[in-house]
């Protein structure tokens, strides 16, 4: 199976009771879609974990269970705060002909060789991921936008700048074109910022909310 497949068992333990589980190295999942009830899994730690490290929560998955393969999307990732170990997730089916809305990394491209960079001046930034829609065929696993052409501290990236794949959109029809993705400083004002807000460096950064299914709830437990 490829790196966005995944063998999974049905299980029967649930609650507490999957602490069992994961100390015989197996992960916790369920399996939510359409009608259907939901499905209780399971399946090795390290497969898992490599799936969801390939995948995250935007690039489609192959999902063997009881011989059948579904298409779903991994909906909630549950990380142990202590361990880091993965201990629960939570995966959506979908349908190859259905629009998916989900979030991608932005990844900046050119690093280094920008007019900017090389005057001594610093690119930060802003976004780190846009919410787009596309069918799973479609979805594309980050979103590429260049930094070369950036010179001065005057200069920035914005939305606009986003060139999409064919099939791709973004998922709000009324997206701010003007926002900023990245922008340039000069590294005096970098530092005169940082001081005036105490060292904090994150001061401006908002949090970023946990999707999750009203359904996972009910297994909120796991």
């Amino acid at each position: 199976m490829n790196d966005t497949s995944l063998k999974l068992e049905e299980r029967t333990l649930e609650g507490k009771k999957v602490t069992k589980l994961r100390e015989a190295g197996l992960v916790p999942s369920v399996v939510y879609g359409g009608q259907a009830k939901p499905i209780m899994l399971q399946s090795p730690i390290v497969e898992t974990t490599k799936l969801v490290h390939v995948a995250g929560k935007h690039t489609p998955v192959n999902l063997m269970i009881n011989g059948k393969k579904k298409l779903a999307i991994i909906k909630n990732i549950d990380i142990d705060p202590v361990r880091h170990e993965l201990r629960h997730l939570a995966f959506h089916t979908v349908k190859q002909n259905d629009i998916i809305t989900t979030e991608v990394p932005i990844v900046l491209i050119g690093q280094g060789e920008s007019l900017a960079e090389k005057a001594g001046l610093v690119i930060l930034q802003a976004m780190d991921q846009i919410e787009i829609k596309a069918k799973p065929a479609d979805l594309p696993e980050s979103i590429e936008v260049s930094i070369v052409d950036l010179a001065t501290d005057e200069d920035k990236l914005v939305i606009g700048d986003i060139k999409l794949p064919k099939g791709v959109e973004f998922a709000d029809i009324d997206q701010d074109m003007e926002l900023a993705i990245a922008s340039v400083y000069e590294p005096s004002a970098l530092q005169a910022a940082n001081e005036a807000t105490g060292g904090d460096e994150d001061a401006d950064i908002d949090d970023v909310e946990v999707e999750t299914d009203t359904t996972e709830e009910k297994v909120s437990e796991e």
